[in-house]
């Protein structure tokens, strides 16, 4: 029998976009999804309403939130559930801050 490849990755060096966010994915797993994200120092402050739940974790960085009408300020290290439907966006954040996002289908 072969030896299985495990996926990996690393995410000490990521490139900062000049504007919006840079979203990869970084598994799959059945209707799971697991996100890194980037942000810029003018993130995209598209709103979002989606169809999944969703957990997001701010990892590096600071950034403020919209949700549901409602201003929330994060700190790396903060974690937020947004149950499907919950309009979001994100308002400002800091340049490089590094996002974890799990979005559970």
């Amino acid at each position: 029998m072969a030896p299985r490849t495990i996926p990996r990755g690393n995410l000490a060096d990521v490139d900062v976009p000049d504007r919006g966010e840079r979203f990869t994915v970084l598994a799959r797993l059945g209707g799971t999804s697991i996100e890194h994200i980037t942000s810029s120092a003018t993130p995209d402050a598209t709103p979002y309403d989606q169809d999944h739940d969703e957990w997001v974790l701010l990892c590096e960085g600071t950034a403020v939130l919209e949700i549901a009408g409602e201003r929330a300020e994060l700190v790396a290290g903060d974690w937020l559930v947004l149950p499907a439907h919950t309009p979001h966006r994100v308002l400002a954040a800091s340049p490089g801050a590094r996002w974890i996002a799990v979005h559970v289908g």
